[in-house]
């Protein structure tokens, strides 16, 4: 089965090159050299982890398909349902990546950047593709099949890749339905006002239903990265060092109760301060 992501990788390239020219005529001080090429060398890595990460998902969503309730074929109905399916998975594990700090771990790597530019979102995560596929897990038990499902998950992402970007202001009237530029910067800043919103993989809609969906703000502009920035520009760093942290902070804590919460519990939890949360960030 080709992967899309793979295949779409000179038109990110292509993409990626646009922006920074365009970025460089209107004067904007959109890329930093070294910030970027981090974020690539991330991308890089995704692409090679997922070869086997991709594998492991396809096999035990194969597994889990043998237990179908419903015998769903490949009719174009079939993909409009599967496409509302993958975005409701896509959005909880979006969510619960913010606000558990075990998901967070591999997350917080593509908040690390402290740009947004289209580079920004191929600074992708190397371990959390061998668990982030348990939300999609109750899709081929009810009846979709397993290469339905991988190729709509890389779809979503496909689509994710051009609202990294500062250049495009406003969609107009697809920004009621659709994720847009707006609405993910709005996900990516470290204003108070912003952390932990606009979820959405393609679509904003969960948001606005579950209570998550925060409007870009003209008077109060996104700022980029983590509301305790990591500085660095090291590729090992930014893939491992939250979760370093993660267990440093559950070997040093007292009692087995505020280990696991270090672990399991919200990112921001401490457990001298537990009413402190600096949530997802």
């Amino acid at each position: 089965m080709p992967d899309l992501i793979t295949l779409a990788i000179p038109a990110f390239i292509v993409l990626l090159v646009a922006e920074a020219i365009a970025g460089a005529v209107l004067q904007r001080d959109i890329y930093e050299v070294k910030d970027a090429a981090a974020s690539i060398s991330m991308g890089l890595g995704n692409v090679f982890v997922d070869l086997l990460a991709k594998a492991i998902q396809f096999s035990v969503l194969t597994y889990l398909h043998r237990f179908a309730i419903f015998s769903i074929g490949f009719q174009w109905w079939a993909w409009l349902l599967l496409f509302f399916g993958d975005e409701f998975s896509y959005y909880w594990f979006h969510r619960v990546s913010h606000e558990c700090r075990f998901f967070w771990a591999s997350h917080v790597v593509h908040h690390s950047s402290q740009r947004y530019n289209l580079s920004t979102a191929l600074r992708q995560t190397w371990t959390g593709s061998f668990c982030s596929f348990v939300f999609w897990m109750w899709l081929p038990i009810v009846g979709f099949a397993p290469v339905m499902i991988m190729t709509m998950k890389s779809v979503s992402l496909l689509y994710q890749f051009w609202i990294h970007t500062e250049l495009l202001r406003s969609m107009g009237p697809l920004e009621k339905v659709f994720n847009t530029p707006s609405h993910h910067r709005v996900h990516h800043g470290s204003n108070p006002r912003y952390i932990d919103r606009n979820h959405g993989g393609t679509l904003i809609i969960w948001d606005k239903l579950f209570g998550t969906f925060e409007p870009e703000n003209p008077a109060d502009p996104p700022r980029f990265g983590l509301t305790h920035d990591i500085n660095t520009f090291n590729p090992i760093r930014i893939a491992f060092h939250e979760w370093a942290q993660m267990f440093r902070d559950a070997w040093t804590a007292p009692g087995w109760s505020n280990k696991l919460r270090y672990i399991f519990g919200n990112p921001g939890w401490h457990h001298d301060d537990p009413a402190e949360m600096s949530i997802g960030h």
